[in-house]
């Protein structure tokens, strides 16, 4: 059986197995917020926002249906809360969406996607179960993307020479938009997860520092080619994950109070701080360039602890799933999917409540957690160094 700790085989149960094979860090930061603030007087926008544009990086955290465009299989109950049908999306609803609506811009419409697409705001090159480090096998042997990141980064250097060399098109971003845009990396989480049942949490941060530099020097290659503010996204704790709760092998001295596997979030964590010194580095080669470091771990764990307090109720238990108990997760049979288990017609189905979850199918958000999620963000307190993103945009409300 495929390694089903892979991110993308829960989406590969979605309907690719029927397709396919059956089944002193504040230095650059005041001359970039003149430049912006100049930028917003000289040229009000609608979005009341120095950022006319997000070009995005990624996976399934903030893919929007990238994946689905180059396979499509997708089918509900994603997409169920918000948008009452398949939106590309791997949740019940909205994931950086939210983002975009805050600064008062359209949803990014996936690169990958031929029809219907506008760019004129920018792109997003997330695939669901992208890794970081080019993958050294096929999507249908292992369930992970062909789109790594540097994949991803050839397409925003395509996208970029073909924008430069066209005449002005209403889908397409304008030529002076490259430098002003917000760019965004929400990626690695595939790269951590992928081989931890088979090689451990030991053999696992062997490799783990190429993941952290390859992220830097990623940002190194956008900003020679006129990018300049950079928000990148940690790691989330995947030892609450109801998904890794029920496959990962660990014993109950291993949880925490919250039931939460101690030993895989402290490897998270410690990812985190090797990402983080990553882009101490590579920031200090950049001059006028903003690289914050955007520690949604917190936020994450926050929520898995005490979803009560955040008005949700369930924090290790999946809403799409199937099995019930503590988990609601089967690793045979994924959210929307059915299968003949033991003569027994077993079916992954989504729970009438998503907006009462943290988890939406045992691996990803529900759009309520991606909503507060968001919110954390806009506020700037999870920042490094700080940045003054309020400051710079007139946020919009986001519901």
């Amino acid at each position: 059986m495929v390694n089903n700790l892979r991110a993308y085989n829960i989406l590969l149960e979605m309907g690719l197995r029927k397709t396919g094979s059956h089944s002193n860090r504040r230095r650059s930061l005041a001359p970039q917020a003149v430049f912006f603030l100049l930028f917003l007087s000289a040229t009000p926008i609608e979005a009341s926002c120095s950022f006319p544009a997000i070009f995005n990086f990624g996976d399934s955290n903030s893919d929007t249906g990238g994946f689905w465009a180059a396979f499509p299989a997708q089918r509900l109950p994603f997409g169920m809360t918000y948008f009452k049908k398949p939106a590309g999306r791997a949740s019940d609803g909205r994931v950086i969406d939210f983002l975009a609506q805050a600064l008062g811009l359209p949803f990014l419409s996936p690169y990958l996607q031929s029809i219907g697409s506008n760019f004129s705001h920018g792109a997003n090159f997330a695939t669901a179960a992208s890794t970081v480090l080019l993958p050294n096998t096929s999507l249908f042997v292992t369930g992970i993307s062909p789109f790594s990141l540097a994949i991803q980064f050839n397409q925003m250097n395509e996208l970029r020479v073909r924008v430069f060399e066209m005449s002005p098109q209403d889908s397409l971003p304008s030529k002076d938009i490259f430098d002003k845009a917000l760019y965004t990396l929400d990626i690695g989480q595939n790269d951590f997860t992928s081989n931890l049942a088979t090689i451990g949490i030991d053999g696992d941060e062997k490799f783990l520092p190429q993941v952290a530099s390859q992220i830097a020097w990623t940002i190194k290659e956008l900003y020679d080619i006129g990018g300049r503010t950079f928000m990148v996204f940690n790691l989330a704790p995947i030892g609450c994950f109801p998904a890794f709760l029920t496959e990962l092998p660990h014993n109950k001295s291993d949880l925490d109070e919250y039931g939460c596997m101690i030993s895989y979030n402290k490897a998270v964590v410690d990812y985190n701080k090797l990402l983080k010194e990553s882009l101490e580095q590579i920031r200090s080669q950049l001059p006028n360039a903003s690289v914050i470091y955007v520690d949604t771990h917190s936020v994450k764990l926050e929520l898995f602890q005490h979803p009560k307090k955040h008005g949700l109720a369930h924090g290790t238990k999946a809403c799409c799933g199937s099995g019930g108990k503590a988990y609601n997760f089967n690793p045979q049979v994924f959210c929307g999917n059915s299968k003949i288990i033991n003569g027994i017609n077993v079916t992954s189905s989504a729970c009438r409540d998503p907006q009462n979850y943290v988890s939406w199918d045992g691996i990803h958000a529900t759009e309520a957690a991606n909503k507060i999620i968001t919110k954390a963000i806009l506020n700037g307190s999870y920042f490094d160094p700080p940045f003054p993103f309020s400051q710079l945009c007139n946020f919009k409300p986001i519901h």
